[in-house]
């Protein structure tokens, strides 16, 4: 079983039936010890960075998630799950993340593009993770972001994504997964990415 962290953020069922459409066993969970029992984590989200980081440490959550990635459990974070991957972000002032990355999150610059980005852009694949297996490069995902994740370490850049600058969409090393689009969100390649997390789990 897969465990969907639920924290209070997000829309969770939608990531749950989208596992669901690809036949992967998925199921929301509140609690660590469901997370530390789980063959695969899945941390997704939307909002604020910090209420984020406060909700994940008031449901005790914080020390499952890192126990997960540090055991070589399967984990994938989608859109804020990714950026509370990193060390800090500027969001409302600095506020810490779960430092499993070096990094910073930081706000696209003010300017003659939109801010939030949202809408679908193409992932440009500078390093093909297998979960991404089957999905052409310049592939169509769905956004929904003002922040984005610049990590110190470029090796783990798995795809880029222009938006006035060239910017991080998807983060791989080794058993951890992280897309700042949403696969739930982005139709068949999108469902395509989830099932093969699915299958990586299951390796």
């Amino acid at each position: 079983m897969i465990a969907i962290v639920d924290y209070g953020m997000g829309n969770l069922r939608s990531v749950e039936k989208a596992f669901l459409k690809v036949g992967v066993d998925a199921r929301i969970v509140p609690d660590p010890k469901s997370v530390d029992d789980s063959s695969g984590v899945v941390l997704p989200g939307v909002g604020a960075f910090r209420d984020c980081v406060r909700n994940l440490t008031d449901a005790n959550l914080t020390g499952a998630i890192v126990r997960a990635i540090e055991k070589g459990k399967p984990f994938l974070g989608i859109c804020l799950g990714l950026q509370v991957l990193f060390s800090e972000s500027e969001e409302f002032g600095v506020c810490k993340g779960l430092d499993v990355f070096r990094g910073k999150v930081v706000r696209f610059p003010e300017g003659e593009l939109k801010v939030p980005h949202m809408g679908w852009n193409n992932a440009k694949i500078r390093n093909r993770p297998p979960i991404l297996d089957g999905v052409p490069d310049e592939s169509f995902f769905y956004f929904v972001h003002s922040f984005y994740v610049v990590p110190d370490d470029g090796d783990i850049v798995a795809t880029t994504t222009e938006y006035g600058l060239e910017f991080t969409s998807m983060i791989w090393k080794d058993n951890v997964f992280a897309t700042q689009f949403h696969p739930e969100k982005s139709q068949d390649l999108g469902l395509r990415i989830l099932k093969g997390f699915g299958d990586f789990v299951r390796k």
